[in-house]
């Protein structure tokens, strides 16, 4: 089955084809370019170059959050246009489950985190054993105090993986001894991951795909907090 995965959740974007766990192909970038100049070139550019085309894809992928609200909407805006044509499936997948998969060579507690503002993170936990992943719990928007109280309870290594990884590594690595960082060249969300991830998935129809936030946007919550203050 090949599957052609995008991320564009957070500052990096990337583009992947995958099958059965082998890459095909893999464009990955890390500027202050907007995803909405650089993904669609980028899955264009990735399937001329591995001489496919969308007919020869079985499954369409995206991480479809947590993550930066106009990051998530491109990424899956543009899965839906190019599924829809062709009737193609999709998956939609947790940005923080693809990231464990940056991890499975190593025995570990994968944390993933992603920098969510307000000394908050968008996080999830993952036990990683022989090359298998099993997710601890559910994803979450929490303090990173209250992350640093939860991982005191987990022994053995801990390994934090994520564009939040160094924000969490430097204001816990006093605390928890057994913390450790992702190195850059697996640190940061890739595309490859959500193919992976999205292999187990269930399918949605183009119409059907859509984004999880975990929280309201910035406008909303301002607003929100303006409206209840009048009551």
């Amino acid at each position: 089955m090949k599957i052609l995965a995008v991320d564009s959740s957070a500052k990096a974007c990337s583009a992947a084809i995958v099958e059965d766990d082998k890459i095909i192909g893999s464009f990955f970038i890390n500027t202050s370019l907007t995803h909405s100049q650089t993904l669609v070139p980028m899955v264009e550019n990735l399937l001329s170059c591995t001489s496919l085309s969308l007919s020869d894809i079985d499954r369409l992928a995206v991480s479809a959050g947590p993550g930066s609200f106009t990051g998530v909407r491109i990424g899956v805006s543009a899965i839906k246009g190019m599924a829809m044509p062709l009737g193609l499936p999709c998956a939609g997948v947790s940005t923080l489950a693809a990231m464990a998969h940056n991890l499975s060579g190593c025995d570990c507690v994968a944390c993933a985190v992603m920098d969510a503002r307000c000394n908050q993170v968008y996080n999830a936990l993952f036990g990683i054993s022989g090359g298998k992943i099993e997710r601890l719990c559910d994803d979450r928007a929490l303090a990173i105090s209250d992350l640093c109280e939860e991982l005191r309870s987990i022994s053995g290594e801990i390994i934090l993986v994520g564009d939040g990884a160094e924000l969490c590594y430097n204001s816990l690595k006093e605390e928890l001894p057994s913390l450790s960082i992702a190195p850059e060249h697996i640190r940061y969300q890739n595309a490859f991951g959500v193919a992976l991830e999205a292999q187990s998935c269930e399918t949605v129809t183009a119409a059907e795909l859509l984004p999880s936030y975990l929280r309201l946007p910035q406008a909303e919550r301002e607003l929100k907090k303006k409206m209840e203050s009048k009551k």
